[in-house]
């Protein structure tokens, strides 16, 4: 097996002008899915109980780190909400495409602030880099 996927302070990420960029996708995701939930015309009551729904996917980590990080990227994964958003232009119904946007809004908020998808080492360890990584002084 590869050492870089198998020790922790190694674990491969995107460094660099990749990872701004795919920092400022995620942010360019959740202003649009913002934007077309704003025109769907719902609830704020529905954006403001669901946006953080995705964050239960954390407790797949009491089953460990490997557990806890294909939990937690199935739920931050954009198949997910492009399955349901398609689910609700095939049947006309506005309120799957809402919840979709709500669940894109929450991914694209949660790249733009740095958090990827996880590696099974641990919850810090994210293809956009280590959460909480203390950065040298001078």
């Amino acid at each position: 097996m590869c050492h870089a996927m198998t020790d922790p302070e190694k674990v491969a990420a995107v460094i660099g002008l990749p990872r701004i960029l795919l920092r400022l996708e995620g942010l360019a995701f959740a202003l649009l899915a913002v934007l077309v939930f704003d025109r769907l015309g719902e609830s704020w009551w529905l954006f403001a109980a669901l946006v953080l729904v995705p964050d239960l996917s954390f407790l797949g980590y009491l089953a460990g780190p490997r557990v806890g990080a294909a939990i937690y990227n199935a739920a931050h994964s954009l198949i997910g909400p492009v399955l349901l958003a398609a689910f609700g232009i095939l049947m006309q119904n506005n309120l799957p495409i809402a919840v979709a946007a709500i669940w894109i809004a929450h991914i694209g908020f949660d790249r733009a602030l740095g958090y990827g998808l996880k590696f099974g080492q641990g919850f810090a360890f994210t293809h956009l880099g280590r959460i909480g990584r203390t950065r040298p002084q001078g």
